[in-house]
């Protein structure tokens, strides 16, 4: 190893090239920061290269897949209806290349430094970056951490078999397993159940609890979809074993009725805990506060217990998003620079790029109802939406709860054909607190998906043009 001789000064320096440190060092360079950017991999972080994108190809390939039988309806023929999944890889890879060329060309153009290698402290105030033989070191005034995580494996599964995959390698199959088994209880789980049943899999799915951390009528769903296509779904499972035969995996699990129970399948997914990417970092040698998992601690400004080092993303405790890194990301740098940012992840959407797609944002109906609040409760079916029926696309609905004391919206959660691109108006709402005339009172464009947020607020007060009379009744709920 070649050791600089001189540490070299730099203003700024982020470690991790993830979505919230290129974010941060972008913000950095627009606000008139000289930035570094330290990353061992490749630029874009796991989200890009093995996580969020990859992730979300799959389940674009399945959605489209899923449509064929409504293709032929509309007269189009698709000929043969074999899946080639190499050629889902080549895609795959194609736009993971063309988006981190992206992201490096933006670091370009903001003139920020890129430096590729591993960075360790070596004090308060200085790193060392490892690049093979080569070592230097650097003094800064401030440096971000945001190294991301990685997932471990959940208890139960002792040691790590061929046919056990993890969330960075389920998309890089080159085949589609014959029966897969899925291990886990969040979005990522019930993604790749959704996405591999569709492209052609079976599959059985193993929550942990009897329902999914989205409002009950989603779970409920959730779970008459998976069961018109098949996916077998075993609750509150406690996961014993797993054995590895020839071309096969055994799973040993404890059911819900407390029945020792034994499934086959070609391979096996598991989600669960991930820890955050510190051990290399030296971080006991400058004695940061952390907790007993590892994560940094930090206050609103994303700072550390040491006034030069803030933390962002998946090193900081809450949850593991993208969106919040890239929020914590922009925000370090505005407190760096004098302003004052904010990080509120009250409204944080829980979202699942599902076959259709599940949101929630805001209280649920039972969260709202725990805490004491009086709730109006409206649910419409996508099922009366005139867009729905063109599209095919009916399963699903939306539902808001409000506050009838206030009449202000205070949860709305979407299952259905664009409720990703709808959350984001959920979001705003939610944000500005917006009562129920607020949601009223625009023209929605017809026809389309968002008019059933009109008529799911409509519902409320018994106006929903599109909602039987009978049903109407039951929307009170006070």
């Amino acid at each position: 190893m070649v050791v600089g001789e001189i540490s070299q000064q730099r203003n700024l320096i982020i470690i991790g090239g993830g979505p919230g440190g290129y974010s941060a060092a972008i913000r950095g360079a627009q606000l008139g920061l000289s930035v570094t950017l330290i990353e061992q991999a490749d630029l874009g972080g796991v989200c890009l290269n093995k996580g969020c994108i990859p992730s979300k190809v799959f389940t674009h390939a399945a959605t489209k897949r899923s449509e064929t039988a409504h293709l032929q309806d509309l007269g189009i023929s698709s000929g043969d209806d074999t899946f080639n999944i190499k050629k889902l890889l080549t895609y795959k890879d194609k736009v993971i290349d063309g988006l981190r060329a992206g992201v490096e060309s933006l670091c370009k153009d903001n003139k920020i430094e890129i430096i590729s290698g591993k960075a360790t402290f070596l004090g308060v105030d200085r790193i060392g970056v490892e690049k093979g033989h080569q070592f230097d070191i650097f003094e800064f005034d401030q440096v971000i951490i945001a190294t991301g995580s990685s997932p471990i494996m959940p208890p139960g599964l002792n040691e790590k078999g061929k046919r056990i995959l993890l969330s960075h390698e389920i998309f890089e199959l080159e085949e589609i397993p014959q029966h897969l088994i899925v291990k886990g209880q969040d979005y990522v789980a019930l993604e790749v159940a959704s996405s591999f049943a569709a492209l052609g899999a079976k599959v059985s799915i193993l929550l942990d609890d009897k329902t999914i951390a989205f409002d009950e009528s989603i779970t409920k769903e959730l779970n008459r979809l998976f069961k018109r296509r098949k996916i077998s779904v075993y609750k509150d499972v406690q996961l014993i074993s797993t054995h590895e035969i020839d071309s096969e995996i055994a799973v040993t699990f404890q059911t819900e009725k407390n029945v020792e129970e034994t499934i086959h399948g070609s391979h096996l997914f598991v989600t669960g805990s991930r820890k955050p990417n510190v051990e290399s970092l030296g971080l006991s040698r400058i004695g940061i506060a952390q907790t007993d998992g590892g994560f940094i601690h930090i206050d609103g400004n994303m700072q550390s217990s040491i006034p030069s080092i803030y933390a962002i993303g998946d090193v900081t405790e809450g949850p593991l998003l993208a969106i919040k890194a890239i929020k914590q990301g922009k925000a370090a740098i505005e407190a760096i620079t004098g302003h004052k940012p904010e990080v509120d992840l009250t409204f944080l959407p829980m979202v699942a790029h599902t076959i259709p797609q599940a949101v929630s944002v805001g209280l649920t109906e039972q969260h709202a109802r725990e805490i004491g609040l009086g709730v109006r409760v409206s649910q419409f079916s996508l099922g009366g939406n005139g867009y729905a029926s063109i599209t095919g696309k009916k399963d699903g609905f939306i539902k808001i709860i409000s506050d009838p004391s206030t009449e202000i919206i205070c949860g709305i959660h979407m299952i259905g054909e664009g409720a990703i691109e709808m959350s984001g108006s959920f979001i705003q709402l939610l944000e500005m607190a917006a009562k129920e005339e607020d949601v009223k009172f625009p023209l929605y464009a017809h026809p389309g998906f968002n008019e059933g947020l009109l008529e799911a607020v409509e519902g409320l007060i018994g106006q929903a043009i599109h909602t039987p009379p009978a049903r109407k009744k039951n929307l009170f709920n006070v």
